[in-house]
């Protein structure tokens, strides 16, 4: 009677151990990419596809350039405001409610500036700008409102000029979300092998390209 002897137990190899890994590690890195870059491309669609339209806008403005209207308005505020009793400031607060109250005025308070003869109180927004003389012995005032167009809105809301300290959070995390696509995009073409090498090539010829053109057309 023969013995039987069961088979030898194999034991995995200290490099299955590694390859195991580095198949986990491949895998959860694609799934990570692709689902970063499809979500942050939808999420952000709105901002990004607006600063692009922008950006081509911004480069050719002369397209908007019958839009801008200007007026002038004339009016009075409270000679107390203006010329308050010894001891006491300007009613810039109560100049400025009223301006704005008198004139639909949204844009910012930029400058205020006290003068012998005249106030000067400016406002300005993206495409807007209101511009107040004040004479300081009747209270008499010019205001000259100028609205520059759509065209200036959208430029001055790309470049973030006198839009609030919000618009310009908005534009920063515009800017972190274009660089998180771009770089799950560029992560996503080193594990499709087919494409590996055209995608990279694409990148290397577009960098290329632009490099050239700075060097050569750019003042």
């Amino acid at each position: 009677m023969h013995a039987t002897h069961a088979p030898a137990r194999k034991h995995p190899h200290p490099h299955d151990h590694i390859h195991s890994w580095q198949h986990i590690w491949r895998k959860r890195t694609v799934t990570w990419s692709r689902w970063l870059h499809i979500y942050l491309s939808m999420g952000s669609f709105a901002i990004l596809f607006f600063f692009a339209l922008t950006g081509l806008t911004l480069n050719h403005q002369d397209w908007f350039a019958n839009q801008q209207r200007t007026a002038v308005f004339k009016g009075a505020v409270d000679q107390g405001w203006v010329r308050p009793p010894a001891g006491k400031e300007v009613g810039k607060l109560e100049i400025v409610e009223r301006l704005r109250n008198a004139h639909e005025i949204r844009a910012a308070l930029t400058d205020f500036r006290v003068e012998d003869a005249q106030l000067a109180v400016n406002f300005k927004g993206p495409g807007y700008t209101a511009d107040a003389f004040i004479d300081r012995n009747s209270g008499a005032y010019e205001l000259t409102e100028t609205r520059m167009g759509w065209g200036a809105i959208i430029n001055d809301l790309h470049k973030g000029r006198d839009s609030g300290p919000i618009w310009s959070r908005l534009i920063d995390a515009s800017a972190v979300l274009m660089i998180l696509v771009s770089l799950t995009g560029l992560a996503l073409i080193f594990f499709l092998a087919k494409r590996r090498r055209s995608g990279l090539l694409a990148l290397g010829v577009g960098t290329v390209v632009c490099y050239v053109l700075y060097l050569n057309f750019v003042p």
